[in-house]
């Protein structure tokens, strides 16, 4: 029997911004998953993303920093300019490195750390995006037994990123966004204590 899910993951990037509110469109309160996002963005550090969710969802929404905790029920964004990583003790962790597939942050990044942290406990969602940064994450979250989903690339705005994630590996679901805010709610109402 697979563990409850602890924490979801999601990536976006061309088209994004649409793709994420409508998967996060009135999520149930109170709400309880801890989530983490990546999307791609110019790199500028004064960034109004969380602002902009901040404004349309009743959850908490933060952006992500070093050595704080991943917190329930919180929205967290990457930071814009560094990478994002969860470290096995369930914090984030931000870098500097170089841009992985011209990406700081990079999908990939986040993902592959929050399979090592989270292993079956994790799921991992990919929306919409014009490159291949996501697929190799999400094919690290699949490796460790969590649970993947991918946008339909036919509905996505640029579906070269669910095409590169479904080249990569087999995922759990293959959703329109409805579907994949649907599984989100299920999998935030399986976390209830």
């Amino acid at each position: 029997m697979k563990p409850r899910i602890a924490a979801a993951v999601i990536g976006a990037s061309a088209g994004g911004i649409d793709a994420l509110l409508a998967l996060f469109d009135a999520l149930p309160a109170p709400w309880r998953l801890p989530m983490v996002a990546v999307l791609h963005l110019p790199d500028v550090r004064d960034s109004r993303l969380c602002d902009i969710f901040a404004q349309r969802l009743t959850l908490p929404v933060r952006e992500a920093a070093d050595k704080a905790p991943v917190a329930a029920g919180t929205l967290h964004f990457a930071p814009p300019g560094y990478h994002l990583s969860i470290e096995r003790d369930r914090h984030f962790s931000l870098s500097c490195e170089p841009p992985v597939l011209f990406s700081r942050p990079s999908i990939d990044v986040l993902m592959a750390s929050a399979a090592d942290a989270y292993g079956p406990a994790l799921a991992g969602f990919l929306l919409t995006g014009a490159n291949e940064d996501g697929a190799a994450g999400l094919a690290a979250i699949h490796a460790a037994g969590g649970l993947t989903a991918v946008q339909d690339p036919r509905e996505a705005l640029v579906g070269t990123m669910p095409r590169a994630a479904l080249a990569a590996h087999r995922p759990d679901a293959v959703l329109a966004l409805r579907e994949l805010r649907d599984l989100l709610v299920q999998l935030d109402a399986d976390h209830a204590p």
